[in-house]
């Protein structure tokens, strides 16, 4: 299968970055890709943190859903939305969900982002927790007789996340990880490509990285480096800043070999 991951830098105008999604998804399946990934708040890279709350829609409606459904029905894709904002029972805040839509246009799976982003090194701060509302249970979904495992950005830093998809009941190992993130130059410089490869090998399973990649509106900088990693650690694409694709086969035939050379999901005794 091929896949697809798409880089954005992403405005405070939502209808702007939905145009600019769907020239993207568009792209993908121009290119032959069967599963598309965009980043972390592909919808806004607002002003302000609050400015999210704006546009938060209810689940099942609202425009960013409606594109998502259409993109994947009319381009006979796979999905992986980013993630969005979905309304909670608390106005001051929302949940950043990604959603997942299958080629029909329906909703396939909802992962709501569990660990929220902190940090402060003295020049830049980010608190998450300020608007947002930590889901509350991992996710995966089934594509095409894939098990990927739903996951986004600062979610990369907890590997016991990945392990608990694994032993969902009902399930098995993971063949695809997909991690839409918005990591901050800062952090991304320093540990981005580290902690994708590290979460591929330990779990001999392919990724899929979909980035914020520049300077936005709002005077942040993301890393970019959309990435695609393959069991082995091996990086099969990489687009270091600006919009565009990153395309990569998923070959079963080697994710089952790697898997039979090293059997280290088999191994764990913990």
């Amino acid at each position: 299968m091929k896949i697809a991951a798409i880089q954005m830098v992403s405005s405070p105008e939502l209808a702007h970055n939905l145009a600019r999604a769907r020239h993207w998804l568009e792209q993908a399946a121009a290119q032959g890709a069967r599963l598309a990934a965009l980043p972390e708040y592909f919808c806004l890279l607002g002003r302000r943190d609050d400015d999210k709350l704006a546009i938060a829609e209810g689940l099942g409606e609202g425009p960013i859903q409606q594109m998502l459904a259409d993109a994947a029905r009319e381009l006979g894709l796979w999905i992986i939305g980013g993630t969005l904002p979905i309304r909670t029972q608390d106005p001051a805040r929302v949940r950043n969900s990604c959603l997942v839509y299958a080629p029909d246009g329906a909703l396939a799976a909802r992962y709501d982002k569990l660990h929220l982003f902190c940090y402060d090194n003295g020049r830049e701060r980010y608190d998450e927790g300020r608007v947002l509302e930590a889901g509350d249970a991992p996710a995966v979904a089934e594509v095409e007789g894939l098990r990927v495992g739903l996951s986004v950005c600062y979610d990369l830093r907890f590997p016991e996340l990945y392990r608990a998809m694994g032993a969902m009941e009902g399930g098995g190992p993971l063949d695809l990880i997909s991690v839409p993130s918005a990591f901050t130059y800062t952090t991304g410089q320093a540990h981005w490509e580290l902690l994708l490869r590290a979460r591929a090998v330990e779990n001999l399973a392919y990724l899929i990285a979909p980035a914020q990649g520049g300077t936005h509106d709002n005077g942040r900088r993301t890393w970019g480096h959309t990435m695609i990693v393959d069991p082995w650690g091996e990086v099969l694409g990489c687009l270091p800043e600006g919009e565009g694709l990153v395309l990569a086969e998923i070959e079963a035939e080697r994710l089952a070999r790697l898997r039979a050379q090293l059997p280290a999901l088999q191994h764990r005794r913990l």
